[in-house]
């Protein structure tokens, strides 16, 4: 059993700009809200190939990122064929080990699984992400005095395990999510974006 999944990271939460969930503080809120996506732009496993597919997460995180409990509906891509859908949930699931199994650990509870629409795109910095009828996210990075686009590295959580991740704010977060109970309408939050290599 192996996979090797490139691509990128858009996420969105309802914490101010950064989350302090990936410095391992508590929520601004107390809890945490959040839409993200990983996206691949090639991807293997165990055979099957999963380029160009997205799988999508909305999630309710109760306190405490590290502390996991986590309640989440799953966004399968809603172009994938049965046997893509099944590959992926082997790796999202944890069962193919590797740094998506030490991600999903923080799981407590996997409300649904859906089929879903995904939209993402990333141009110039500036990112996209639909989920359905669920989520509609727009975001883009700050960048730093030189222009480049301000990277945080080595924090001790991370939905891109092993890679640096850019810092950007959410120019516009919706998400109706009655399977969490979210209804959100906000602008100007967190949000990040990163390019990640997964493999076991």
């Amino acid at each position: 059993m192996a996979y090797k999944l490139e691509g990128s990271l858009l996420e969105v939460c309802n914490c101010e700009v950064l989350c302090p969930c990936w410095v391992g503080m508590d929520p601004d809120r107390g809890t945490c809200d959040t839409a993200l996506a990983h996206h691949f732009e090639k991807g293997e496993i165990d055979g099957v190939d999963v380029s160009g597919l997205t799988m999508g997460f909305t999630a309710h995180v109760p306190g405490n990122i590290l502390k996991g409990n986590w309640r989440v509906v799953v966004h399968i891509d809603a172009r994938a064929t049965k046997a893509q859908e099944e590959a992926l949930l082997t790796v999202y699931t944890g069962k193919q080990g590797g740094p998506v199994a030490d991600l999903v650990k923080l799981i407590g509870e996997v409300v649904s699984v859906e089929h879903s629409p995904i939209t993402f795109e990333v141009s110039e910095g500036k990112g996209t992400l639909r989920i359905g009828n669920v989520a509609d996210c727009e975001m883009e990075p700050f960048r730093g005095p030189n222009g480049e686009v301000t990277t945080l590295r080595d924090s001790i959580f991370s939905t891109i395990p092993g890679a640096p991740a850019y810092v950007a704010r959410a120019t516009k977060y919706k998400m109706n999510n009655p399977a969490l109970g979210q209804k959100i309408d906000l602008k100007d939050h967190n949000a990040i974006q990163g390019k990640f290599i997964f493999q076991s």
